[in-house]
């Protein structure tokens, strides 16, 4: 069974989040947290609270094993990109972008849902 959790609005690139996501792709719960927890990046501590998410959604609702879980897909998808003008010298003015993500992590017990 597929248990998912999802963090919307990340303040962080994607592809700053992209790049821990295929760390702890197809990883069992454990290792992938252990994983995060020692990765000195934005991005794991995102990944991390989504992950404790999952797990608890898998455990409360569904009644699935800690021990069996594994993570199936993380992703980070892109979210709305805030706009904004710096001004520059003479009376110029440069764009500053301010991208933001949607963090998306599926669990699973390898068995399908019936």
């Amino acid at each position: 069974m597929e248990v998912r959790a999802l963090t919307k609005y990340a303040r962080i690139s994607p592809l700053k989040a992209r790049q821990v996501a295929m760390e702890i792709q197809g990883l069992p719960v454990s290792a992938a947290l252990n994983i995060l927890n020692f990765t000195p990046k934005k991005a794991a501590h995102l990944f991390s609270k989504t992950l404790k998410s999952a797990v608890a959604n898998a455990e409360h609702n569904h009644d699935l094993s800690v021990d069996s879980l594994f993570v199936k897909t993380a992703v980070a998808n892109t979210g709305p990109v805030q706009k904004r003008i710096k001004p520059m010298a003479r009376g110029s003015a440069n764009p500053i972008r301010k991208p933001s993500s949607h963090i998306l992590v599926v669990v699973s017990d390898g068995k399908s849902a019936e």
